[in-house]
């Protein structure tokens, strides 16, 4: 029986973990053979490379990401192949299966929940070494009507085989991330995500855990992702992980967690500030929202005070960057809410500032109390929000745009100081850039087509350029000095008009020939030849001083801005007014 595990991932680097527990699980009886695609291929190519693989099963793995996709692959595959048998598993199709068992009519069989046990004995069901009647957690349709399958009781994760000691797979582990879990379920009821459904958290073996990380870095695996919905749940087990890794990681492994951040105690966040190498871990921390209201009718405990204290320590630690999430659109935050949350959140300026919409998943709690909120929100995947009763699809497009840039300008770090600026002293608050910044660039339709990095300088400053009051020479500095500052060579093209006569250049770089010192003691003793001046230096007229700048402070001074370019190390600068 030739048994073809499948799925489409979002992109070319992830890697699907659920697949291959499958796969251990099903050794040694069965050797499944995995087929792992992207939402991106042509589902004409993936029924061929099906198809020639021969299969008699092949199950897909279902996410609200590859659900369409993947209904149009079964339904091509079933006309190549009309005897192979079509499983489905997955959070996707798990949770309501008369839908999706009445949708799809080339569907055979739904797994629900937990895999591992169901897939092993529909196998041997296939095999005709059991009845169907003993095959657990599945559900099928018989004479039009749905049957369900007893879930089987929950598998002990501390005896599943490794999913990552597969052979096929070595030839990927260092272009892809790949995903690991140390535990599953969540202690917490957050009525918006699947993972409230799921009662308790249940733990690998730890020192199988170990192994399997060390075996993914001696194989070259560079992205390491904690899948646990809170790895930080139980201290001591949290600690123990920290340790380890520390410990044993190898240089350009890098380790990614969810935590929770308000229930994580100073103590830890103080041992990995003292102990934990610069990069090796990253958080990804969900806020979602700052309203206590909000967070009580979606049953999510949060103390803010606390989380911002967590953020804030590993912050100023400077070992550990952040990805913070926000949620729009859950039950009683307005625009004006949302407004606040967006600026409580970007207060503490993580690293990475997510901006979603909120998705009614199925099988959630407040997919079923839609109607008490008054959503309206797209009934196929991914099932996002249009609108509730207090807030408009109006309100949704707006925090979309605000989106859009937010990506662009902040989480990218292409400009931090020309942001930091313009949020703390142009626009009344972070969110106000943002949202007005994205709607003007929805105006000028540049959603619609590509932009090079030049193009996204010049079009922040026509966007200020309709702006009252801003001083446009001061936030053109600062935009060129975050430009400078991410080159290793002199620029071949300058994406602004301002630049000395022919006249003045040539003054002022006789001056520099003659003066080094013009442009600091530091400058001076590089010794430049007239050369290297030429080859490895750029003078602009600028108006920050710079002396103040680097202290954090902004103080408009006209003068020139000298640029040392150094091949391996960040750019010398320098301010003069005079020569």
């Amino acid at each position: 029986m030739n048994t073809i595990l499948a799925t489409l991932n979002a992109k070319y680097i992830h890697t699907n973990l659920a697949l291959r527990y499958l796969k251990g699980a099903a050794l040694p009886e069965f050797n499944p053979t995995l087929a792992e695609y992207t939402i991106k291929d042509p589902a004409f190519n993936i029924v061929s490379d099906l198809f020639q693989k021969k299969p008699d099963v092949v199950g897909f793995s279902c996410y609200i990401w590859n659900i369409e996709e993947t209904i149009n692959v079964i339904k091509m595959l079933k006309i190549v192949c009309p005897k192979v048998k079509i499983l489905l598993g997955g959070p996707e199709v798990s949770y309501d299966v008369h839908h999706w068992l009445r949708r799809i009519d080339e569907v055979d069989y739904i797994m629900m929940g937990e895999g591992e046990v169901s897939f092993k004995q529909i196998l041997r069901y296939f095999n005709g070494e059991i009845p169907l009647e003993e095959v657990p957690g599945i559900c099928y349709l018989e004479d039009g009507k749905v049957r369900i399958h007893p879930q089987a009781p929950k598998v002990d994760l501390r005896e599943l085989p490794s999913p990552f000691r597969f052979e096929e797979d070595l030839p990927h582990l260092s272009k892809r991330i790949q995903y690991i879990e140390t535990s599953r379920g969540c202690p917490f009821s957050c009525q918006f995500c699947l993972s409230s459904i799921e009662v308790g958290v249940r733990y690998f073996n730890r020192e199988k855990i170990k192994e399997d990380i060390r075996y993914l870095m001696d194989n070259g695996a560079r992205t390491i992702k904690f899948v646990d919905r809170t790895f930080n749940i139980s201290r001591s087990y949290a600690m123990e992980m920290f340790q380890f890794l520390i410990d044993e990681h190898k240089p350009g492994v890098v380790f990614q967690f969810e935590i929770t951040a308000d229930i994580m105690r100073p103590e830890v966040i103080q041992f990995l500030n003292d102990n934990a190498p610069k990069g090796l871990f990253r958080f990804e921390i969900g806020v979602q929202s700052t309203n206590d209201l909000t967070n009580t009718l979606v049953q999510r405990r949060q103390n803010f005070e606390k989380l911002t204290r967590t953020v804030t320590m590993v912050k100023e630690g400077g070992k550990i960057d952040q990805h913070l999430d926000l949620i729009a659109g859950l039950p009683e935050e307005d625009y004006a809410s949302f407004r606040q949350t967006f600026n409580d959140v970007f207060a503490m300026r993580p690293e990475e500032l997510q901006l979603g919409f909120l998705k009614l998943l199925r099988g959630t709690g407040l997919r079923l109390e839609a109607e008490k909120f008054g959503y309206t929100y797209v009934d196929v995947s991914p099932y996002e929000i249009f609108s509730n009763n207090v807030l408009t699809f109006d309100d949704i497009v707006r925090i979309k745009h605000a989106e859009d840039v937010l990506e662009k300008y902040w989480n990218d770090h292409r400009m931090d100081n020309t942001i930091e600026y313009l949020v703390t002293e142009v626009f009344e608050t972070p969110f106000d850039f943002f949202q007005n910044f994205g709607t003007y660039w929805e105006t000028k339709g540049w959603s619609r087509i590509g932009h090079q990095l030049e193009d996204l300088f010049q079009r922040l400053l026509e966007f200020l350029a309709t702006i009252e009051g801003v001083d446009l020479q001061v936030v053109q500095s600062l935009m060129q000095l975050d430009y400078l500052m991410a080159q290793q060579f002199q620029p071949r093209k300058l994406w602004w008009t301002e630049r000395p006569s022919e006249e003045q250049q040539k003054a002022i770089y006789k001056a520099l020939r003659e003066n080094p010192a013009i442009a600091g003691e530091e400058f001076a003793n590089f010794n430049l030849s007239e050369k290297e001046l030429f080859k490895h230096t750029l003078v602009i007229p600028h108006h920050v001083d710079y002396q103040d700048f680097t202290k954090g402070k902004i103080t408009p001074k006209s003068g020139y801005l000298l640029t040392y370019f150094r091949h391996g190390q960040s750019p010398y600068f320098a301010t003069f007014t005079s020569i």
